[in-house]
């Protein structure tokens, strides 16, 4: 035979007997099941560990965890192209990670939140909360460039929902 062990089942044990040596040894048998234990409840991914001194500041969103994402939590790209028969999931994907990149480029220093993206039909929004470190004319100017640009690279439509903040402590939820 093809077999090195040949494995005979012998009432409740298991006899394995080596061909060539002709050694027997007894191997208890158990049933194959499917195992029913609990799930573990000290699931720990995506939550933020305490510091030592607990002077690191977190926002509302951060302090959230991860299973509350869609009830006290949102989701950083706002998308149907996960959907059954959507095309372009990946280039969606792709999109979103650029405009994220572009807006910390464009606006350095200035982002107080994340960047989210959300898409309507054909138009590309933009939200995003930013510290008044600039004067009032050069966000202006930065948020009509970005606009132009996007909507030139995207080929759709593009707007910005900018909200702005005295401080990005304001922002600060609790301390970990």
């Amino acid at each position: 035979m093809f077999m090195d062990f040949l494995v005979q089942l012998v009432g409740s044990r298991c006899i394995t007997t080596c061909p060539v040596r002709g050694i027997s040894t007894s191997l208890a048998c158990y049933k194959r099941s499917l195992g029913g234990s609990e799930p573990l409840r000290n699931v720990r991914a995506g939550v933020y560990k305490t510091t030592r001194r607990g002077d690191v500041w977190i926002t509302y969103e951060e302090a959230q965890p991860p299973p509350k994402i869609g009830v006290t939590k949102a989701w950083k790209s706002w998308n149907s192209s996960s959907l059954e028969g959507e095309g372009r999931a990946p280039e969606t994907v792709v999109d979103d990670n650029f405009i994220r990149e572009f807006m910390k480029g464009t606006f350095p220093g200035v982002l107080a939140s994340d960047v989210i993206v959300k898409r309507r039909h054909n138009i590309v929004l933009i939200s995003c909360i930013m510290s008044c470190v600039l004067r009032p004319m050069k966000y202006y100017f930065l948020v009509g460039y970005t606009e132009e640009l996007l909507s030139c690279l995207l080929k759709c439509p593009v707007k910005l929902e900018i909200q702005t903040v005295g401080s990005v402590y304001d922002l600060k939820f609790r301390t970990i």
